[in-house]
């Protein structure tokens, strides 16, 4: 544990080093830092949805923004549910992250239903690498589908690194697997030297496929 304050400069550095915060509980104070021997990545070009999802892409359900309401998404990824008794989103967590927020290193993709904020998912961009956070749903399918319309947008926009910590039985099936430490600095310290943009050129999220990009050249596999 740390009582070293959580700054945006030192939750870069870490990043830049392969080291991100957690904290033990919601209402603890203190965070510690996770350096896990295996890190979990989607690789961008195999990033896979299945067909029930695509339909549901497919269909509009939901419109996605970007960097509506951030705050609002972290609070969603930091409530407690039935599935989830307890969240290692802390309340330095929140406020450090929404301060790399203010300053532009880290975004949010919302999924909503009307005017209700139907799920969502937030990360921190740095270089071509995007560190992914936490995502939330409160309505079926919703942190599925931002998911989607992230993956275009980090593809559109350069990026190489889409890390998500961990590998979970939901972010395998997304085509999400585990890198030995190594190999994952490697292409950390890759994805860190290459420019990329969270708002590239010309791109729309209204005109994202099912398959995760916005452009019929996509390689994503669907089943």
């Amino acid at each position: 544990m740390t009582t070293v304050e959580l700054t945006p400069a030192l939750i870069l550095r870490a990043y830049g080093c392969g080291l991100f915060p957690m904290a033990e509980g919601k209402a603890e104070r203190d965070v510690f830092w996770v350096d896990p021997e295996s890190r979990g990545v989607i690789p961008l070009d195999d990033f896979h949805v299945a067909r029930r999802l695509a339909r549901t892409v497919r269909a509009g359900r939901f419109r996605i923004t970007v960097d509506r309401d951030f705050p609002r998404v972290v609070r969603g990824c930091a409530r407690r549910t039935g599935r989830r008794p307890e969240s290692w989103i802390n309340g330095s967590i929140f406020e450090a992250y929404c301060a790399l927020h203010r300053q532009g290193h880290a975004h949010s993709v919302e999924a909503w239903c009307e005017d209700s904020l139907a799920g969502g998912l937030y990360g921190v961009a740095l270089g071509a690498a995007f560190f992914g956070e936490s995502m939330f749903s409160a309505e079926r399918d919703a942190s599925k589908v931002a998911l989607v319309h992230l993956v275009a947008r980090l593809r559109a926009g350069g990026y190489t690194l889409l890390d998500t910590q961990f590998v979970t039985p939901h972010l395998r099936r997304f085509g999400a697997v585990e890198l030995p430490r190594a190999r994952y600095l490697s292409q950390l310290a890759d994805a860190l030297s290459r420019p990329a943009t969270f708002y590239p050129a010309g791109f729309s999220d209204a005109a994202v496929s099912p398959a995760g990009a916005a452009s019929p050249q996509a390689s994503t596999q669907m089943s």
